[in-house]
């Protein structure tokens, strides 16, 4: 898969904070080879607090963050997805739109930091923790010799990473 710029679709059932986190951090990780993406199978339409003060020690600009619909990507006028990675259970088993292209897809599971209940500071405290788990695997993918792999290789090594156990330090809040 030779190309200079890939598309890459972060998906979950609301878009408020993984898939989020996950957009933000490949955006500027990824040193202009990527651009990033999320969506909702089931948005809730607003980006979750915690996810944003996760995001901005990314420097990625926050105007971007807005929870939406995996139906503007399965649109004509669409940009055409190089990458579908699903982030949460729910997503990974909801029948997805038909993504022209057939872009490579992958599973990366995360918990959902926006389910912990508590105070401010144990939400924030699980959100730093799903956050370095991503960054993680977002880290791993962004090294990829994508120009030199082909499909199946990509694949391959798009469900390694998901498969990779991510750092569990601080146990949960």
């Amino acid at each position: 898969m030779s190309k200079d710029t890939y598309n890459v679709l972060f998906l979950c059932t609301g878009n408020t904070s993984r898939s989020i986190m996950a957009e933000a951090l490949l955006a500027t990780m990824g040193k202009g080879r990527f651009r990033t993406f999320s969506a909702g199978s089931q948005p809730s339409g607003t980006v979750n607090p915690f996810a944003i003060e996760q995001v901005t020690k990314t420097g990625y600009d926050l105007s971007n963050l807005r929870s939406k619909s995996w139906d503007e990507f399965a649109e004509d006028g669409a940009p055409q997805m190089d990458f579908i990675i699903t982030v949460c259970d729910q997503a990974a088993g909801e029948a997805c739109p038909i993504w022209p292209g057939h872009p490579a897809s992958a599973h990366w599971g995360f918990e959902d930091p926006a389910a912990v209940e508590g105070t401010d500071a144990e939400k924030r405290a699980a959100f730093e923790r799903i956050f370095r788990q991503i960054m993680q695997r977002v880290n791993a993918f962004a090294s990829l010799p994508l120009s030199v792999l082909d499909k199946t290789a990509i694949h391959q090594e798009l469900k390694k990473i998901g498969d990779t156990p991510v750092e569990a330090s601080n146990a949960r809040a």
